[in-house]
């Protein structure tokens, strides 16, 4: 007789049969094998890309390029106005729409140039909070809206206020995406991202003092600027389309991080980068009334040398910042410190048309790495990657006090009236651009030693 179960319990499968065993170890061991394989995907699957951390940067590709086309027309309308401020200290000087002295007028392009580097330390913040798009139609206001104001000041103190204020903080808002959008989507090329981005400013400084030059006859002083601004705003709008950010940091930067003070190395590029930026600013506003005031070429081409400057600047900022990824930047930025204080001396005896079109197109190129390799180098020197923010704003805006005193000091060693001192103007601008250079080669020294061939 078969036994019976006992009512309440259910059947063991075990007992009941060899079918019933199998089914149950099989359905058990195929849910243990599910968990292991879910288990394995979550530890082999790589975290998501999120808004603070979206992963490697690209370093290449259709998004990458087209924020290189935006820092372009960024440098384009900054660094590039900056850039034809030589042709409006030649007409400034000339006393078509006032009359001041030489270390007057040029205190309207030192202010500029200041707020350009000083605005990106004020500004940061904003940015960190993911206020990019906010900073670019606030900045191409800013600028467009001073230019236009330019086109109808008729004082000294007009032009000051809309082109040295106005114009300055609208182009220090956008300084920041220029120099921190960029390293989000670029690494192992980030030189020569940057560099080809900063040869805007050259285009730039190109385009507008032939612009003007070729308009002013014709249209006069106030629609010439208008143009000037139309162009400001038409290419201003290539950013404000395409650029968007790809990193926000976790939090928002410090104005100030107190311990770069202490940080002897980032301390002295800084004061380095200060000095040949005093130097640099000499070439910069008065190249072209020194050909003028000395009658070295005719009165067409001194306009032209502005742009001719430029163009040399172009090379100088594309070529250096591509080699600065293979051989380091502070081995690039050492020796043009150097030769741009050399060339700044080497200006006092030119007197013919074609020395200075040569001295022009040298010191250009020169010149022109000691403005685009700043980034790149403080990116290297700077250990703590989460302070980089903070610490290029701070840097930047101490070194934009080298430009601030630069017009200004030589405008004062020049004087009022003839003759003027351009002896003692070009050796205040070549020993600082030198002693700037002598600064970054004990900086280079200390970091890697006297070998040659150290990336650095």
């Amino acid at each position: 007789m078969a036994e019976k179960t006992p009512p309440g319990n259910p059947p063991n499968p075990a007992v009941t049969g060899e079918a019933g065993s199998t089914d149950y170890q099989g359905h058990v061991a195929s849910e243990e094998q599910a968990v292991a394989i879910e288990t394995q995907k979550e530890v082999k699957e790589p975290p998501q890309p999120t808004y603070n951390n979206p992963g490697p940067p690209p370093n290449g590709g259709l998004q990458a390029w087209l924020h290189v086309a935006g820092g372009f027309m960024l440098f384009f309308n900054t660094w590039g106005l900056l850039n034809t401020f030589a042709f409006f200290q030649t007409y400034y000087e000339s006393g078509a729409l006032f009359h001041e002295s030489s270390s007057n007028i040029s205190w309207t392009g030192s202010i500029q140039a200041f707020l350009v580097l000083l605005m990106g330390t004020l500004t940061g913040p904003i940015y960190d909070r993911g206020h990019l798009r906010a900073l670019l139609c606030f900045g191409s206001f800013f600028i467009v809206f001073g230019l236009m104001m330019l086109s109808i000041c008729k004082t000294y103190w007009e032009v000051l206020l809309a082109q040295g204020f106005c114009v300055g903080i609208g182009a220090g808002c956008l300084f920041v995406p220029c120099v921190s959008v960029l390293p989000t989507y670029w690494s192992t090329k980030l030189g020569l991202a940057v560099g080809l981005a900063t040869s805007g400013s050259s285009l730039g400084g190109v385009i507008y003092p032939i612009v003007l030059y070729r308009l002013i006859d014709q249209i006069g002083f106030p629609w010439s600027v208008r143009v000037v601004g139309f162009i400001a705003l038409g290419t201003l709008l290539v950013p404000i389309t395409v650029m968007k950010m790809r990193v926000r940091p976790p939090k928002p930067r410090a104005l100030i991080d107190w311990t770069a003070f202490r940080d002897i190395e980032y301390m002295t590029f800084v004061l380095a980068t200060m000095m040949s930026f005093m130097g640099l600013a000499v070439v910069l506003f008065y190249l072209p009334y020194y050909v003028e005031e000395r009658r070295m070429t005719s009165p067409g081409l001194v306009f032209y040398i502005v742009s001719i400057f430029n163009a040399g600047s172009c090379i100088g900022r594309v070529a250096p910042n591509a080699l600065s990824d293979k051989i380091g930047p502070l081995n690039i930025i050492t020796p043009s410190a150097i030769i741009t204080g050399v060339l700044l001396l080497c200006m006092i005896p030119i007197k013919h048309e074609a020395a200075a079109i040569v001295m022009a197109i040298l010191s250009g190129i020169f010149s022109g790495v000691l403005i685009a390799l700043p980034p790149v180098c403080f990116v290297s020197l700077i250990k703590n990657k989460s302070l980089i923010g903070t610490r290029i704003g701070m840097g930047f805006g101490m070194i934009g006090l080298g430009l601030l005193a630069g017009g200004p000091g030589a405008g004062a060693i020049l004087g009022d009236n003839a003759p003027f001192k351009w002896t003692g103007l070009w050796v205040f601008g070549g020993v600082l651009a030198c002693a700037g250079g002598l600064m970054y080669a004990g900086l280079r020294v200390a970091r890697l030693g006297f070998k040659l061939n150290v990336k650095g």
